[in-house]
């Protein structure tokens, strides 16, 4: 009976034990089944990241990070190159209208040379004297296939226009500009307003970009900036084919084109467009009346440039011109005399400026050199 007894227990505990060594088996597979999908898809996450990672360092050229901050970027040189030549803000605030009055903003005007040859819109006439060029280099080398040299231009003008007036015109311009592979000085010369240009043919060319009148008077206060060259001006000076020019400012201007002749030595040297920034002694001898005017704020954009042209001391035959017409007249007093309205209607020309769509062109890229097309690219 001890016997029986004790063969079922030992049957019993076979039997249990047999159970518990079954079900830690059974446990033992699911852990490590549960640990094997962690590692998998710790795996699966890295790989991804990874393909991520990758993909974007390919849309970047394969140079790039994958976070490129553009418009900082642009701020950064545009203020830099500012600080050391303050010409450079005028000239980029130029550069975006000359490009986008053309084919549209698809920074042609940059090219030096295009697949079908010929002169490029940087020879033409009416871009004489036209800079910017090696800045918009620099900050292309900074911010590679990222960003199109079209948009580099827009941002340029816009952070330009910002410093120059200090911080009072400020505005917002989209992105996603490409460059086009078209680029003709004949046409660039065919489509620019001249400063040679009467009212109606001011009108005219701005009429078929949409632009109105009024929009012609605030986007030519751009010339309280920037310099020009004597070639550009020469006829207001010569007495067969001047238009109406305060005598005083023209005999001032005469000798001093005479002596930035031999300082420059250039039968064509530049003067600066705005009275403002010439000296206290031109000013006087010009009979120049600076009341309303910052005079030490040589370089700024603002309205000084109607206090000027209402007094008929401007550079260009087509900014007197507007002095003829009524509306515009109109227009000039109320910029001279509301500062702040200038600031605002200025910006927002620009913002429409900075918008006119490429075209011209049978195909867009972004260039990897601002100065080549890419199929002129060597690497």
């Amino acid at each position: 009976m001890i016997v029986g007894a004790l063969r079922c227990y030992i049957y019993s505990s076979t039997l249990s034990y047999r159970s518990t060594r079954t079900t830690a088996a059974v446990y033992l597979s699911k852990l490590l089944a549960r640990r094997h999908r962690i590692k998998m898809a710790k795996v699966n996450a890295g790989a991804a990241l990874l393909s991520l990672c990758l993909l974007l360092a390919c849309s970047a050229g394969g140079t790039q990070a994958a976070y490129v901050d553009v418009e900082g970027t642009v701020r950064t040189e545009v203020e830099k190159a500012i600080k050391s030549n303050p010409g450079i803000g005028a000239a980029l605030v130029r550069l975006v209208f000359h490009d986008c009055w053309v084919n549209g903003c698809d920074g042609s005007v940059l090219l030096d040379k295009t697949t079908s040859g010929g002169n490029t819109e940087k020879k033409a006439i009416n871009n004489i004297g036209l800079d910017g060029f090696n800045l918009i280099d620099t900050i292309k080398y900074k911010l590679g296939n990222s960003v199109s040299c079209a948009d580099i231009v827009v941002f340029a003008a816009r952070d330009a226009a910002r410093y120059l007036s200090g911080g009072k015109i400020t505005y917002s311009v989209p992105s996603g500009r490409k460059d086009g592979i078209v680029s003709s000085a004949a046409a660039a010369d065919a489509i620019l307003p001249q400063s040679t240009f009467e009212f109606q043919q001011l009108v005219d060319n701005f009429a078929k970009k949409n632009f109105t009148q009024e929009e012609l008077v605030i986007l030519s206060g751009a010339h309280s900036i920037g310099v020009s060259h004597l070639s550009s001006f020469q006829d207001r000076l010569n007495d067969s084919t001047a238009t109406p020019i305060d005598d005083n400012y023209k005999q001032a201007l005469v000798a001093d084109v005479e002596a930035q002749k031999k300082s420059q030595n250039t039968p064509d040297p530049i003067e600066k467009n705005n009275i403002r920034d010439m000296s206290s002694s031109f000013q006087t001898t010009a009979g120049y009346d600076p009341t309303g005017v910052n005079t030490a704020a040589k370089g700024a954009l603002d309205n000084s440039y109607y206090h000027a042209n209402l007094q008929n001391r401007v550079l260009f035959k087509s900014d007197w011109v507007m002095r003829t017409d009524s509306k515009a007249g109109d227009d000039m007093a109320e910029y001279m005399n509301n500062a702040t309205k200038w600031n605002n209607d200025f910006a927002a020309a620009m913002v429409k400026l900075s918008k006119l769509p490429a075209e011209g062109s049978t195909r867009y890229e972004i260039r990897k050199n601002c100065r080549v097309t890419n199929q002129n690219y060597y690497y």
